[in-house]
């Protein structure tokens, strides 16, 4: 009887070059909407740091919430692309480790 499994081969590096941009991309403009959207409500200049008297410019606290809004949409991309993966292929990727 054949064996009707696809044969899972390594990842070529076009398959990760196309991960990478499944997940920067979307993840990026992701980032920007956020940043829009919070700083068309939020004054970084009213924030409170906690009492310290040593305040971030504006630009560094937009700076600073533009990459922790990109650090986290990276993390759902890469969970929705982790997820998306054939069963096969996650089985597979456990046993060999």
């Amino acid at each position: 009887m054949k064996n009707l499994e696809p044969a899972l081969r390594p990842v070529p590096e076009s398959s990760r070059l196309r991960n990478a941009a499944l997940i920067l991309w979307p993840s990026f403009l992701a980032a920007c909407l956020l940043e829009a959207l919070v700083f068309a409500v939020v004054d970084p200049s009213e924030l409170n740091w906690a009492g310290h008297a040593s305040q971030p410019t504006r630009q560094g606290v937009y700076t600073i919430a533009f990459f922790l809004f990109w650090s986290i949409s990276m993390a759902c991309c890469s969970l929705v692309l982790w997820l998306s993966k054939p069963e096969l292929q996650v089985n597979e990727e456990s046993l060999s480790d």
